[in-house]
């Protein structure tokens, strides 16, 4: 099996993790974890999203938590955008990278996003524009890529055709979201490996869910072929209020072990994140799916490393 020596971890917690919590994270805790995120080593973190405060209360202070970043030299913050005037903001906001994202599920995108997918590729080349405009960073990306639990199965070459679409709008990489935790180890591959041929040298991210329990299995599959850019969140958090059933995404610290056990370097400390999502569990007072920020807290066991 051959294997990538590097992976790059993407953190969402602080967005996709937050966004389906009652309790409001205050402001200044969201800034105090992406410190001790970029002191842990992330190197890529999505810090908020710019939508509707009425729908998601837990982004209502995006604006405010990007003035508040110390942002440190290499490290990339950035926020997800659903449409233009999500853009505008994020660039008012200061930030040089975003994640503009549409749906391959009509059913979906009329559910998380309140338009068809028709006018949801008609709004991306509106956000896209606006991008350029404003000398943005764009990260491209398709949710519910692998399966939708109101369609089921998303046609492949719909997928593809909608990736290669917004490579050609120009975007600088693209994200694949199995966004209800559908996929599997085959899937991954193969849907993989055809994005990865499409987007040539530009990098492909992989945003998995594991509603399923086929997280980790999934980002094996993917490392075969190529992908070596992956989503996570702290503690396994996450799940989106539009998707019946939806669970975290994969967690930080389970990732990490996992590919430092495989002698793949991230350049993270994995204790460090584990203690992030010890002290979020206190704040919320519940326990969270991950397994790793549980056993790293613990001095009578030994974890294997390679």
């Amino acid at each position: 099996m051959e294997l990538p020596r590097a992976a790059t971890i993407e953190e969402q917690g602080l967005r996709d993790g937050l966004q389906n919590e009652k309790i409001l994270v205050p402001t200044e805790k969201k800034l105090a974890a992406i410190d001790s995120l970029v002191a842990a080593g992330i190197k890529r973190i999505q810090v908020t999203s710019f939508v509707n405060p009425k729908l998601i209360p837990q982004m209502a202070d995006a604006d405010l938590l990007c003035a508040g970043l110390e942002k440190v030299a290499g490290v990339i913050y950035s926020g997800l955008v659903l449409n233009g005037k999500g853009m505008e903001r994020a660039a008012a906001a200061g930030l040089t990278h975003v994640s503009a994202s549409i749906s391959a599920s009509d059913s979906h995108s009329r559910k998380n996003a309140n338009v068809s997918l028709a006018e949801a590729r008609q709004r991306f080349t509106e956000m896209i524009r606006l991008a350029r405009q404003h000398q943005l960073t764009v990260r491209g990306g398709l949710q519910c890529v692998f399966g939708c639990r109101f369609e089921g199965r998303i046609d492949q070459g719909q997928v593809l055709d909608l990736v290669k679409e917004q490579l050609d709008h120009g975007v600088d990489e693209i994200g694949l979201a199995d966004s209800t935790g559908m996929a599997n180890p085959r899937a991954i591959a193969e849907i993989g490996s055809k994005v990865r041929e499409l987007a040539g040298d530009r990098t492909v991210l992989l945003h998995l869910h594991d509603t399923e329990g086929k997280g980790l299995a999934n980002v094996l599959a993917a490392l075969t072929v190529g992908i070596t850019h992956f989503d996570t969140a702290f503690g396994g958090l996450g799940g989106c209020p539009f998707i019946k059933g939806a669970s975290g995404n994969i967690a930080t610290e389970d990732l990490l072990c996992m590919l430092q056990q495989m002698g793949i370097a991230t350049g993270i400390q994995v204790e460090a994140i584990a203690a992030l999502s010890r002290d979020f569990e206190h704040f919320f007072e519940k326990s969270f799916p991950g397994k790793m920020h549980r056993m790293l807290v613990r001095e009578d066991i030994a974890i294997l490393r390679d």
